[in-house]
């Protein structure tokens, strides 16, 4: 899809795009959104100052998204082959500041270490590299990644999933909404500034998914208990993402 018919379609989206052109193009692609609620109190101290944590009918939830990352390259750039497609597995949860809602991430795990080093320089994001091994039959993916990074706490993710119903869109004001469109991120650059990252994309196709857990210590990384019931479970196949530069929230 070309980016003009990537920003054809904005009547989703919660506020207008950016004037400012954007700066990267990523597709992102056999998406696992996992959810689970958790508690405020654990959440709201690992939150950086000037982020309200959002809550969903009193909840507040806790992501943890698997996919494949290819097609990523600045803009007017081609596609270069050690830097465009690689895995990537996200911890995150949904807070907002100055009414725009969206995502922060306590962490980004990813299978390709000169992304990371990109990311964690020039994005201030808690990017690790970690090792991982994924096999695609059919449309269940095996996925597991075993976080390598040098210094930082071990965590493991292996997961089979698969969708398991048709496509569908969410309604605004539902909880897949509340959990799935969202169109910004949050961090903090090395001043502890805050920092905004606008992203733009169609919304998204859902499917109601089902998933085998054999180990998950994402969570605990970050010394968060999930609880002992099963997560709230999104596919998604397909997505193409426009990204604009960091600005900083004030």
């Amino acid at each position: 899809m070309r980016p003009d018919e990537i920003l054809r379609q904005t009547g989703h989206r919660p506020w207008p795009l950016l004037k400012k052109p954007w700066v990267m193009r990523q597709t992102w692609e056999r998406l696992l959104f996992a959810h689970w609620p958790v508690g405020f109190d654990a959440l709201r101290p690992l939150i950086p100052a000037g982020l309200e944590l959002e809550r969903y009918e009193g909840e507040a939830w806790l992501g943890v998204v698997p996919f494949l990352m290819r097609d990523v390259h600045p803009r007017a750039l081609p596609s270069l082959p050690r830097l465009s497609a690689f895995p990537e597995l996200n911890v995150r949860t949904y807070v907002t500041a100055g009414g725009k809602a969206g995502v922060y991430f306590f962490s980004l795990d990813a299978g390709n270490r000169h992304a990371v080093d990109i990311a964690r320089r020039w994005f201030h994001l808690s990017y690790f590299y970690a090792h991982f091994a994924i096999t695609q039959i059919g449309e269940t993916t095996d996925y597991c990644s075993v976080r390598s990074h040098y210094g930082a706490r071990p965590a493991i993710l292996d997961v089979s999933y698969r969708p398991t119903d048709p496509i569908y869109v969410s309604t605004p004001g539902s909880l897949d909404a509340f959990l799935t469109e969202r169109y910004c991120l949050y961090t903090t650059d090395r001043r502890g500034r805050l920092l905004r990252g606008e992203i733009h994309h169609q919304q998204w196709p859902l499917q109601p998914a089902e998933a085998e857990f054999r180990r998950n210590t994402m969570a605990l990384a970050h010394g968060l208990a999930l609880p002992d019931i099963p997560p709230l479970l999104h596919y998604a196949h397909h997505q193409e993402t426009l990204v604009w530069p960091l600005e900083r929230v004030t």
